[in-house]
């Protein structure tokens, strides 16, 4: 009981686990996850258990190319049909004929119509006429000459239902297979539509049987069901496979079949769960689910069932005992008809050998079961499960939890096949991912919840900053936070130049290895500057100081990293020129201000990074080192609290997205290693500021030569004689502030 108090929490939380699955076994709502997995499941063990092999007792006439390049485009006209229906059965003697297709419109390709307006009219005086075309009436009435040849025959038409915004109603329903009232009182969830398209009343009464080829299409675009039955205003009509069957079988009345609900009129249960075909022979017995619908069993891939072309059968160049005594249907494999599905099997499968594999399961019983007590067991299982798991988990080691969420595992799935081998679909989905959750579950809740504050901080800030830093938080983990806050930090953007080029000029692999090489030596001198890595973006690297372990001297800290990734660069040279490698020039961009730091992003995905302007106003002097031909930039604010560092002022500038100008200073090295020349250089230089700033353009010009003299090709010097050049031409005013605008990032 004492391990249950310490494991409260933890339990409580399985339990509801177990209660998120349960609602979804018990259909109160669907969670995607495990209606994608449920199908998976289904369609592979489909797959894994198909029979196979070729069922040659029934075939189908194929509307193929071959066909219709030889007999033209489809429809073919009714005399030609009625040619085919006579063939099969007075040559071939096929036991049952189905067309898988709708003949809706009359065919008016003889010229009768025509003919019986030319005698109501022109011709109607013409007696001679008049009597050819009572002679020739017969033989060119296409549709009587097909009606004539399905009567009295063995011959099921298909036709389907729609339900369209606007109800359409085209053709002849045939009698309904179950009159209106069959399932009063029962809450079945019966396919229901506004809408017909079946064949001419004429064909109607004259076949045999009719049934709808509509297949119920999943969540997924896939079909796996076909309703046997389907209701229309109120009365039900059964699917052309069942039709067939039934004609096969004499024609029985279909007697709808419900569990035992122990002693309880049947009237009360809603649960169909098959249809009966009662026969001299016996019966015959049809699963099907609570929307009437029964699972495809199909027999394997596309060809399970021999295909002719229809064209062959129409000529009598078949043999007659590839067609004797078999139950044809006729049906299309030519893309252009528009009959292939998305099956289990196959993306694209014809719909033909849909109703051929239904027909092949009634006939053979092979149909799997789905009934109504499937939601109870399932929901038990589920329950069972869940509660076992969810209080014996947290009592374990993780060696023994392993052991027993994979036998629970093992053994659903066991039965799961066990039961499937015995005809019972039972879904699976929802037991085997409640396993892993509650398994998942208790993991990391040993992980992440039991661990220690060491291991939370070294995943909490491990990848931003260095381990000795990690380890200096850890001592004292209450200090740090990664919420959100306003601090005065220090941050840092290096950029490479010219990377466009040089990616495309190395081989992919090559400019992995570049770039890898390049990052991994520019984070160790972050971090041994007690930098926070924040992110790389391609190949620019983003780092600030001050956060989360605070550092008064972040700012000298951020200067001092810049001046040594430059130096590093450089010591990186002879390797990559070794490798090949193009020479790297990178430009650094640092500036100190208010910055709001924190965990921030969305629920996805976060990261512990900073933002404000001042972030911005360093990404921005990052993007300016070139216009100046400088390696580093920093603002103002970081030249002011460093003061080992010797700076060179280089303009003040009014950057993209902010008004108020800012001095903008180059980093030369501590105090002390700066080199006399290079001195004397800076004080030369800070006169040529002096100079230009008032305007003294020609004074500027001579200090400018000097220094160019100097440092010949310095772009800094070069910029500034071009830009004197010009405010010489076009003098900017007593109003100047000597501030320089940029206008793009």
């Amino acid at each position: 009981m004492e391990r249950l108090k310490k494991h409260l929490v933890q339990i409580l939380l399985g339990l509801a686990v177990g209660l998120v699955f349960l609602g979804h076994a018990g259909r109160f709502y669907q969670i995607p996850l495990v209606s994608v997995l449920d199908a998976f499941i289904y369609d592979t063990r489909l797959r894994l258990t198909m029979p196979g092999g070729v069922d040659s007792r029934i075939v189908i006439l194929d509307i193929d190319e071959k066909s219709l390049a030889e007999d033209g485009r489809w429809p073919w006209n009714r005399d030609k049909m009625a040619t085919l229906v006579d063939r099969l059965f007075d040559q071939y003697g096929i036991a049952i004929l189905g067309f898988d297709v709708v003949f809706a419109e009359p065919d008016e390709s003889s010229g009768l119509k025509s003919l019986e307006a030319m005698a109501r009219r022109e011709l109607k005086d013409d007696a001679s006429f008049q009597g050819a075309l009572k002679g020739l009436r017969t033989s060119l009435d296409y549709d009587r000459r097909f009606a004539d040849a399905l009567k009295d025959r063995p011959v099921v038409l298909g036709y389907y239902f729609t339900n369209l915004s606007t109800a359409r109603e085209s053709g002849a329903l045939p009698d309904p297979a179950l009159p209106s009232g069959t399932f009063k009182g029962r809450n079945l969830a019966l396919t229901s539509w506004n809408g017909f398209g079946a064949n001419l009343p004429q064909f109607q009464a004259a076949a045999a049987s009719s049934g709808h080829f509509v297949p119920l299409v999943d969540f997924d675009g896939i079909s796996r069901r076909v309703p046997m039955l389907v209701e229309y205003k109120g009365a039900y009509y059964e699917s052309l496979s069942l039709a067939m069957v039934r004609l096969l079988l004499g024609s029985p009345p279909i007697v709808p079949g419900y569990a035992d609900d122990g002693g309880m009129s049947n009237r009360h249960y809603a649960g169909l769960e098959w249809l009966d075909l009662q026969t001299p022979k016996g019966t015959v017995r049809v699963p099907v689910d609570e929307s009437a619908a029964t699972l495809i069993p199909y027999r394997g891939r596309e060809g399970s069932f021999p295909y002719l072309p229809i064209a062959d059968a129409l000529h009598g160049r078949l043999p007659v005992d590839a067609l004797k005594g078999k139950i044809v249907i006729i049906g299309t494999t030519t893309p252009g008809l528009m009959d292939l599905r998305a099956t289990p099997v196959a993306t694209t499968y014809p719909g033909v050998e849909i109703h051929a594999n239904l027909v092949a399961g009634m006939l053979d019983g092979s149909i799997k079961l789905k009934p109504a007590y499937v939601l109870g067991a399932e929901v038990l299982m589920v329950g069972i499960c869940g509660l076992a798991l969810a209080l014996l988990l947290p009592l374990l080691n993780p060696l023994r939890a392993t052991m027993l969420a994979a036998s629970f595992f093992v053994l659903a799935s066991l039965l799961n096949v066990f039961l499937w081998q015995s005809g019972l679909l039972l879904p699976l989905a929802s037991t085997l991912l409640m396993i892993l959750a509650l398994y998942a579950l208790s993991m990391s809740w040993g992980y992440f919840v039991e661990s220690r504050s060491k291991r939370q901080f070294t995943e909490l800030f491990g990848q931003y900053v260095p381990p000795e830093l990690v380890d200096e938080m850890a001592r004292d983990p209450e200090r740090y936070s990664m919420e959100g806050r306003n601090e005065e930090l220090t941050v840092l953007f290096a950029d490479v130049r010219n990377f466009t080029s040089i990616s495309e000029g190395l081989p992919p692999k090559e400019l992995t290895q570049l770039m890898n090489e390049y990052l991994g030596a520019m984070t160790t001198v972050i971090r041994n500057n007690r930098g926070t890595l924040d992110k790389y973006v391609g190949d620019m690297i983003m780092a600030f100081w001050g956060a989360p372990v605070a550092d008064v001297e972040h700012a000298r800290h951020a200067v001092l990293t810049a001046l040594d990734m430059q130096r590093e660069l450089r010591r990186l040279d002879e390797p990559f020129k070794a490798r090949g490698w193009p020479e790297l020039h990178i430009g650094v961009g640092v500036n100190t201000g208010m910055m709001t730091v924190g965990d921030m992003g969305s629920p996805v995905r976060k990261a512990y990074t900073v933002m404000g302007d001042a972030v911005n106003l360093g990404s921005r002097l990052e993007g300016i080192t070139k216009q100046y031909g400088v390696g580093i930039l920093v603002g103002e604010t970081t030249r002011d609290k460093v003061k080992d560092v010797v700076f060179r002022e280089l303009d003040r500038v009014r950057v993209k997205g902010k008004d108020e100008p800012v001095a903008i200073f180059e980093p030369l090295g501590l105090s002390g290693e700066v080199s006399k020349e290079r001195l004397d250089s800076l004080k030369l230089w800070q006169q040529v500021l002096r100079l230009y700033r008032a305007q003294d353009w020609d004074q500027a010009d001579v200090q400018l030569y000097n220094l160019l003299r100097q440092e010949p090709g310095c772009k800094l010097y070069e910029l500034y004689a071009q830009r004197v050049a010009h405010l010489r031409q076009r003098p900017p005013g007593e109003g100047w502030d000597g501030v320089t605008t940029f206008e793009t990032k």
